[in-house]
């Protein structure tokens, strides 16, 4: 390499234009190092900056491309959530590299800007150049990123909405599944008018619930069409599941009409059924209650037989015509128990439709007979229908005596023959109505005791066993007494016991009243029953879906649950008081009428306790044993007002006008007053309760029956009317029966109280010589003594008669002053007129007459 020297910076110039020297070195270019280093640096840094954000964009750019999408809702969220921090985060730093460059190019641009005719020189112009080169490169890069994230973002989106949809679809697909395997669960046939309703009322309670599950079902269909309208990348996976949700929901939809169908139809044929029986009940009812004696003459068969004719006029409206169309007809809901009642009732109608031939036949050869003269013959009595006499012997004495006048004449021997024929025949068609009945009766018991026996074994016995444990959810465990309450005590009853003596009274129907009298007490097993059902039914509701009664149901192959099975012994009970009815309406004059007369009152009885029993188990807040207050006679919801005395002023609780609603509770020994709350709870759980506010015992309480201004109002007092109770009844009969149930507990109290001072009078002897240390029960005593005391009991009380209002209480006022003894009795009205009862009449007659006050006594009060 050639190498000058050079002497001076002159010589410099020699070589090198001084326009590229700086001022230092003789020459005009301006210069400055402190500025090229300060600004090659920075340039230098953006750059590191540029490539590092461009190389940490790329890194994320492959992070996501290579990211899988998650399977669940959650790691879904998650992960958007991740990637759009740190998307955040790139786009921060992205911005801060933006405003680097930016600050950078404004510092480089700042001698232009100060100077418009400066001069850069070229490394200010190389360094102008790189550093809008590389905003330029980190535009690009932004732009880039945005696009890839918008796309990335767009798919993580779609796929949170995959994830939604197929979530809410496994939820609505498991609703759907359970509501359709509940509406395959209801029986479309029924065995009766009331299973027929109350299945009915369940479907349409579940028709409710199915809707909104359909229209939730469709909704979310809807929703999947709306992601494959937006091109949804999963569009293979959605349009299957709307598919399958709207198959789903036509099939349930299709379901439920059905069953709604085929249990309307039943509900029709039932109705059918029922209405063809009413007619020839009504029909056997016409025939038993025409008038025999009317019957006879010409004028009164032609009538009876117009009367049959209309009535067999309406045989097409009310009964059912061929037994094949029926059954064609409804051959979509008839069971075993159906096609048998179909039977019976053509039956029924081809036995009434008899009965009638039978009867025109012989009303139409009495209205042809011709009129012979009659001879003039003493008038005898009309003879009543035999369903209204009450007394066989009496009949039988008017029948001979009918029998005996006829043959005075010719002409009504042949009358009198056939009256008796009538007579036989209705009696023997009552006979067949009171069999058909104990035949219901016999065939529903045991049909009743095979199906207590079915759910003892197929779910009771089965909560007990270990290979059934793993299915019995813990709201179950150890609930088998509460879900049965004491089914097994009243199958053991019915099996052993009731169906047994049942059946010795099939040949003789109208006798079985006997039975049912014999057994009334152990019929009261049911009221235990009645009143574990609210607890029983909530149980069952808990653990009703599990899979433990499925199994059970399952294996039994009920069409119904076990809720239908536990509904049983209620309607058993209820279902007694109609059989009693029927075979008591076939059975007046029958020797068992009176037995079963008084079975169906007991019956109906133990209807009342059970239902009241019902309510007394709902009150709350009585600190005793209620079982001490004695037998429940009545329960019902009242308006009352009280008022009080304090000194000698009367005092009334708050407002006159405003009464307090309280529900009276009856009992031998006690009177209740409780506040009735709101009804709550679905089912034998959609009960009142009531909450104890006020007792009063029945030994210190007086009625007065007419309250002023309102005769559905009475009082209730104790204490001499120190506390009275204004109690009004929502009709006039509520009332009256109140009052006469409160009059009969004062009265037994009272009765209770005299006995009790007679036999303690007994046990103690008396002087003889002391007349005022006790008071005599004979009615044999000298007027003298009965004056004496009787003037010391007027200065002591006031009469007991002369209350305007029937009061009447035990120690009303100066009852319980004096003595309880019949001759309080005997003073009061056998002296009222100066009688002696020595002088009028003997001892059998005084003893008579005495009894009869004591009665009219009770009575009057």
């Amino acid at each position: 390499m050639k190498v000058v020297m050079l002497s001076s910076v002159t010589e410099l110039h020699a070589y090198i234009d001084p326009g590229q020297l700086t001022t230092e070195l003789g020459g005009t270019q301006e210069y400055c190092h402190d500025s090229w280093i300060s600004h090659r640096t920075a340039i230098e840094a953006f750059a590191l900056m540029v490539k590092t954000t461009a190389q940490t964009l790329q890194a994320f750019g492959t992070e996501l491309a290579e990211t899988e999408l998650p399977n669940d809702t959650e790691a879904t969220t998650g992960l958007l959530r991740v990637h759009t921090s740190k998307k955040d985060k790139m786009k921060e730093d992205l911005q801060v590299a933006l405003s680097q460059g930016k600050r950078l190019l404004a510092y480089i641009n700042e001698p232009l800007e100060a100077d418009p005719g400066y001069n850069m020189t070229q490394d200010e112009m190389e360094n102008l150049a790189t550093v809008q080169r590389l905003l330029g490169q980190l535009d690009e890069t932004e732009t880039a990123f945005d696009d890839f994230w918008a796309r990335h973002h767009a798919k993580l989106e779609q796929c949170l909405q995959l994830r939604q949809f197929e979530g809410r679809f496994r939820e609505v697909r498991s609703w759907l599944e359970v509501m359709l395997q509940r509406l395959l669960g209801f029986s479309e046939v029924s065995v009766s008018p009331a299973h027929a309703q109350h299945v009915l009322g369940e479907l349409s309670s579940h028709e409710d619930e199915a809707c909104d599950l359909l229209e939730l079902a469709l909704s979310l269909a809807s929703d999947g069409d709306k992601l494959i309208e937006n091109s949804h990348y999963a569009e293979d996976s959605i349009r299957p599941k709307c598919g399958e949700l709207r198959g789903v929901c036509d099939g349930i939809s299709s379901t439920l009409r059905s069953k709604k169908s085929l249990l309307l139809r039943a509900l029709e044929l039932h109705h059918a059924l029922e209405k063809a029986s009413q007619w020839c009940e009504d029909g056997i009812f016409l025939l038993a209650n025409q008038p025999v004696d009317r019957c006879q003459s010409q004028d009164g068969a032609e009538a009876a037989l117009q009367e049959l004719e209309r009535y067999l006029d309406t045989a097409a409206q009310h009964t059912l015509a061929d037994h094949g169309a029926i059954c064609c007809q409804y051959e979509a809901v008839l069971n075993p128990q159906l096609g048998d009642l179909i039977e019976k009732v053509f039956q029924k109608q081809s036995s009434v439709r008899e009965m009638f031939e039978r009867r025109r036949i012989s009303l139409k050869k009495l209205a042809a007979k011709q009129t012979r003269p009659v001879q003039p013959v003493a008038p005898r009595p009309e003879v009543k229908s035999p369903l209204s006499s009450p007394n066989p012997e009496r009949k039988e004495r008017r029948h001979s005596a009918d029998s005996a006048l006829c043959r005075k004449v010719e002409s009504p021997i042949h009358i009198g023959s056939t009256r008796h024929a009538s007579l036989s025949e209705e009696d023997e068609n009552l006979a067949v109505l009171r069999r058909h009945v104990m035949n219901e009766l016999l065939e529903t018991e045991r049909a009743y005791v095979e199906e207590l026996l079915c759910v003892l074994e197929g779910y009771a016995a089965e909560m007990d066993n270990p290979t059934m444990a793993h299915l019995i959810p813990s709201t179950l465990q150890s609930k088998k007494d509460v879900l049965f309450g004491n089914m097994s005590e009243i199958y053991q009853f019915h099996k052993r016991t009731f169906l047994k003596e049942l059946e010795e009274y099939t040949d003789c129907p109208e006798l079985v009243g006997r039975c049912f009298l014999e057994r009334m007490k152990d019929l009261q097993i049911y009221e235990a029953y009645c009143q574990n059902k609210p607890r029983s039914e909530s149980l069952w509701r808990q653990c009703s879906d599990c899979a433990f009664f499925q199994e059970c149901q399952k294996k039994l192959e009920h069409k119904l649950g076990l809720d239908s099975y536990l509904l049983k012994p209620v309607q058993r009970i209820t279902k007694y008081q109609l059989l009693l009815k029927e075979l008591l309406k076939y059975s007046k004059g029958c020797g068992g009428c009176e037995d079963l007369q008084e079975a169906l009152a007991s019956i109906l009885g133990i209807l009342k306790a059970v239902n009241d029993s019902m309510h007394l188990i709902a009150i709350t807040g009585y600190e005793g044993n209620l079982s001490d207050l004695g037998r429940l006679r009545m329960q019902g919801s009242f308006s009352v007002w009280t008022e009080h005395k304090k000194g000698h002023a009367k005092v009334k609780d708050l407002a006159r006008f405003k009464p307090m609603q309280r529900h009276l509770f009856l009992h031998e020994k006690a009177l209740l007053f409780c506040k009735r709350r709101e009804e709550n709870g679905e089912g034998y759980e959609k009960a009142p309760s009531y909450s104890f506010k006020h007792s009063l015992k029945m030994s210190a309480v007086g009625i007065t029956e007419n309250a002023k201004g309102d005769n559905k109002k009475f009082e209730i007092w104790c204490n001499s009317r120190e506390e009275v109770f204004i109690v009004q009844a929502p009709t006039a009969e509520i009332k009256t029966e109140w009052v006469k149930e409160i009059r009969k507990v004062l009265t037994q109290q009272l009765k209770a109280c005299r006995d009790a001072s007679q036999q303690k009078s007994s046990d103690s002897p008396n002087p003889a010589g002391n007349n005022n240390a006790s008071v005599s029960l004979s009615p044999f005593r000298s007027a003298n003594q009965k004056n004496q005391k009787k003037q010391e009991e007027k200065k002591a009380e006031p009469s007991l008669t002369s209350d305007p209002n029937s009061c009447f209480s035990p120690k009303h006022k100066g009852w319980n002053k004096a003595s309880l003894s019949v001759d309080t009795f005997e003073e009061n009205e056998g002296y009222s007129s100066g009688e002696d009862p020595m002088n009028s009449d003997t001892e059998d007659e005084v003893v008579r007459k005495l009894v009869s006050l004591i009665v009219t006594f009770f009575f009057f009060f």
